[in-house]
């Protein structure tokens, strides 16, 4: 890193803002007393996407939900207080308020709970998101922290580790080289549009075990050796940042599904090797955007 800016500092930091975060949230899981929604009114459409002719019943209208809870704006209020005292000329993108800009090239991306629909649900499998990139917008270190487990993943260029009962682990990808032999992993496949969804089905038809709803909790078990493949899309910048540090300093890969080189969001692949990876991309270049 360049001069001015120290690694080990930046982590530590990271690990003061996971920590503030959960102070933050801790009153909140399982005791919510308020569920707010960000989206807004839409109609469904059918699954292929295309109308139906006028002369079937339209199809009926839902609010789509979306939430939203004091956890996660207490969470990133907390996060940006600390940012704001100790880095001031960092910026900060993060999911619930503006985009405070970066005076030094440097910017935090937060997502104070990923997974609020787990988190609502009380299911400890949503996490607190943190990394901070550099002036080409490369994501140079990453948080992936489970609070309720207390299980804390941490990257950085050249390596990866689980922090636990105040222990740092090394942490490495499996050695899985074959998809048929994978466990894989997506959210909720139904956020695919129809051509993903045809992919992610090839995918799940070769895999050996497939897992949903893990959120970004996936991507830290593809760096911990448990999990082999997360294939996402639609995501934001504040859902992916922390994720590349933590994958690739465990030696995974992260690409975009074209195979390319991945940006701060919209599709994105995981893997614990080059082998996965490449029997995945055959199905996942055919739906990439």
């Amino acid at each position: 890193m360049p001069d001015g800016i120290s690694l080990e500092d930046e982590l530590a930091l990271a690990g003061r803002l996971a920590d503030a975060a959960w102070t933050a949230i801790r009153p909140h899981f399982r005791a919510l007393t308020n569920v707010d929604n960000k989206a807004q009114d839409t109609s469904l459409i059918p699954s292929n996407g295309r109308p139906k002719p006028t002369s079937t019943p339209s199809v009926p209208t839902k609010t789509l939900f979306d939430p939203v809870t004091e956890g996660d704006r207490a969470a990133e209020r907390a996060i940006r207080d600390i940012l704001n005292a100790e880095r001031p000329h960092h910026g900060v993108t993060g999911e619930e308020f503006p985009e405070k800009p970066s005076q030094s090239g440097y910017r935090w991306l937060i997502d104070p709970v990923d997974g609020t629909r787990a988190f609502v649900a009380g299911l400890p499998v949503w996490t607190t998101l943190i990394a901070l990139v550099d002036p080409d917008d490369v994501p140079v270190i990453g948080i992936i922290d489970q609070p309720v487990l207390g299980e804390r993943y941490l990257g950085w260029p050249g390596g990866a580790a689980m922090e636990k009962n105040g222990e740092r682990t090394p942490i490495h990808v499996s050695d899985c080289q074959d998809l048929r032999e994978a466990t894989i992993a997506t959210t909720d496949p139904f956020i695919f549009n129809p051509a993903e969804q045809g992919a992610w089905t090839h995918l799940r038809a070769t895999a050996r075990i497939t897992r949903y709803g893990l959120d970004a909790y996936a991507y830290a078990r593809v760096a911990a050796g448990t999990v082999d493949l997360v294939a996402e899309s639609g995501l934001k910048a504040w859902d992916v940042a922390a994720l590349f540090p933590v994958v690739r300093g465990a030696g995974g890969l992260v690409t975009d599904w074209r195979g390319n080189a991945p940006k701060l969001g919209g599709q994105i692949v995981c893997a614990s090797s080059e082998g996965v990876m490449e029997q995945a991309l055959m199905a996942l270049r055919r739906s990439a955007t």
